[in-house]
């Protein structure tokens, strides 16, 4: 969004679209629940000493006897303390005598790969690869790049680069040769994990020619350590490329760890540079641990039998805080799968969690919408009564795709974790608490004990209930970033020059007449149309609201009498819809539909009806893209997307669309 613009209009975020129902956790899970109502104030009451509290059920070396330095806008947590984040993640629960636990669930997308690893089995491989990794010469501090399918050696990688003091930088799996080099370039690393491929919806997706073309660019690479999944023929540079189950099966099975101080940096994880250079995001070791592991095990009403499945990708921060780190702080017991929902048939999810006994499930709201169009009939033929809690992540899950989610894969009775957070934060900023909190569909509710939220208005001022402006982060937490990579000014400017003193993520939220938080999506993902400042979350939210729609995306286009106009993009849960109803006819309910939920200011001027929409391999619609098609302007990279096609299909559809208007 433009400053002056915001500076000069002061325009309120407009909240009319409204959700009454409240679904509060029921007598028998409340009376089970973990933590009471009275954490709330505990944490409000010192949130530092609250915080060096959940640090100290870490394993620590030097106990820390600083806890928060605050220099704004950079911080540092339990500073004097020393630890390893692998001896907390897996040493200490072989010591403790659970070694036999299983840690994961490993499901490859071919029917029939699996592979149940133990805390024993995963500290004798992380032991392993962190001594291939020191034979190669991998040093304290030097950056590792990770380029990986959904395998067990994923996870490996990252705890071993951890253990010997390497910091981590993972690239999703479904990004371009050149981005991976954009990425080792800026990170500086030497080093590459990576895989021949991995399967994905029904086939072998290669990685390693990836990695090979993105290394031309990148002479400082000394070695690329290359896990064999597929089986599939790779170039090899002699000298460059070693085997992984070559180097692993010569290594030692135990591993002396060294304590490194908690400011130590732990990873790297990069931004999606869809504009602009892609900032490295630097996480650190003692604040983020404690941050994910305490957020997880609160946040999820941790029970000893609990088996987690978070579904999502190790190439972005929720596979880093809620596979890695979090959980496996917590000992628990996890799916890891491979593939994709659909991958080996429409119920393949559900036939895991039945199998396994899933009791916790994390998706985004995307998958959940993909599922809805499916029909409910793939999750109806399964018993998933095991399951307890259902978790949103990613995006604003819309208030139909949180109903739906509830009553047909919870059976009207888990709750419903929403979470706001992002690569930045290092773990989960607002949520419920599913114990405690009686939720509203789409609502992310409040924040995080320890955690300080406000909404304010163009000037900074705090907005009453009822109104909505920017979120805004009023004081450190432990798993905030330290900074991006080697530009502290543009930490400075990025995040925290908009609303002094603050942290501001560039998130449009709101407040409800009962103060409970919503989400509406990226400041600059709002649009301004005839003097009204539009959330699209809030927009796509009616749109999928109507009976008829699955899916929807909404951008802002240049409009010469408005300024701006609202285009949507709109999945049929059915494609016989059209034919039943004529299209025109469609449209025109989903644009009134807009106009009586909204606001008449958010009619769409185009509604163009499309059989899907582009997606990255992890679901994530890029409406960067959509952007282009609906300002005739040429389109960007499309090769990160699972169906580069679909674009060019848009397109076509949006040209037919405005002939037909001529």
């Amino acid at each position: 969004m433009d400053e002056q613009t915001r500076g000069e209009h002061n325009i309120e975020v407009e909240v009319d679209l409204d959700e009454f129902r409240v679904f509060p956790p029921s007598a028998e899970f409340a009376s089970r629940a973990n933590v009471g109502p009275e954490i709330y104030a505990e944490a409000a009451a010192d949130p530092v000493a609250w915080w060096a509290e959940k640090a100290r059920s870490l394993t620590w070396e030097t106990p820390f006897t600083r806890t928060l330095e605050w220099d704004p806008p950079f911080a540092t947590w339990f500073d004097d303390g020393t630890l390893n984040a692998s001896v907390s993640c897996v040493d200490r629960h072989v010591a403790a005598g659970r070694g036999d636990t299983v840690a994961f669930h490993w499901v490859g997308e071919p029917e029939g790969d699996r592979v149940d690893i133990t805390y024993t089995d995963l500290l004798e491989r992380v032991s392993r690869a962190a001594h291939a990794l020191e034979s190669m010469g991998v040093a304290s501090g030097d950056r590792v790049a990770v380029y990986m399918p959904m395998i067990p050696e994923a996870v490996v990688a990252l705890l071993a680069c951890a253990r010997i003091g390497a910091v981590h930088s993972v690239t999703f799996g479904g990004f371009t040769a050149e981005a991976l080099a954009e990425r080792i370039l800026d990170a500086g690393a030497e080093f590459v994990i990576t895989a021949d491929g991995g399967f994905k919806g029904g086939k072998a997706a290669a990685l390693k020619p990836q990695v090979d073309e993105a290394l031309l660019t990148c002479p400082a690479v000394r070695n690329v350590l290359v896990v064999r999944r597929t089986g599939a023929d790779v170039e090899w540079v002699e000298g460059r490329d070693v085997w992984w189950h070559e180097i692993m099966e010569t290594q030692p099975a135990t591993h002396v760890p060294v304590a490194f101080p908690a400011e130590h940096p732990l990873f790297l994880m990069y931004t999606s540079g869809t504009t602009g250079k892609p900032k490295g995001i630097l996480h650190t070791t003692g604040g983020y641990l404690t941050h994910v592991a305490t957020t997880f095990e609160i946040g999820f009403d941790l029970k000893p039998d609990d088996v987690f499945w978070t579904a999502a990708d190790i190439g972005w921060i929720t596979g880093h805080s809620y596979i890695v780190y979090g959980p496996l702080a917590n000992g628990v017991t996890q799916v890891l799968y491979e593939g994709t929902p659909d991958g080996g048939g429409r119920d393949r999810w559900w036939r895991i969690i039945e199998e396994l006994g899933v009791t916790v499930l994390y998706t985004a709201p995307t998958v959940i919408r993909t599922f809805m169009k499916w029909g409910e009939q793939h999750p109806g033929g399964h018993d998933l009564r095991c399951l307890r809690i259902l978790g949103s992540v990613g995006e604003p899950i819309n208030p139909d795709a949180w109903v739906w989610y509830r009553s047909i894969i919870g059976g009207g009775r888990c709750p419903v974790v929403d979470t706001w957070w992002q690569t930045e934060t290092g773990g989960w900023m607002v949520m419920p608490l599913p114990g405690l909190t009686a939720s509203k569909p789409g609502a992310a509710m409040a924040a995080f004990p320890g955690i300080s939220i406000d909404v304010v208005d163009d000037n900074g001022v705090s907005v009453a209930n009822g109104h909505g402006g920017s979120l805004v982060i009023t004081a450190p937490w432990p798993g905030m970033l330290r900074g991006i990579w080697g530009d502290p000014e543009r930490y400075r400017q990025t995040y925290w020059s908009e609303f002094e003193g603050r942290y501001f993520p560039g998130d449009a939220a709101k407040r409800d007449e009962d103060g409970d938080i919503w989400l509406l999506g990226r400041v600059d993902d709002e649009m301004y149309v005839a003097g009204h400042r539009l959330s699209t979350a809030e927009i796509e939210g009616a749109i999928v609201g109507h009976p008829a729609v699955a899916e929807a995306a909404v951008v802002g286009v240049s409009d010469e009498e408005t300024g701006q106009a609202v285009v949507a993009f709109v999945t049929l849960r059915q494609a016989g819809e059209v034919a039943q109803k004529h299209a025109a006819q469609l449209v025109e309910d989903i644009r009134a539909h807009v106009a009586s939920v909204v606001t008449p200011a958010a009619l769409p001027r185009q509604v163009i009806l499309t059989p899907d929409l582009p997606k990255t391999r992890s679901g994530k619609i890029m409406r960067r893209l959509l952007r282009d098609v609906a300002e005739h302007r040429a389109m960007g990279d499309v090769t990160t997307l699972n169906d580069p096609g679909v674009v060019s299909m848009i397109d076509g559809l949006m040209v037919a669309h405005e002939t037909d208007d001529s």
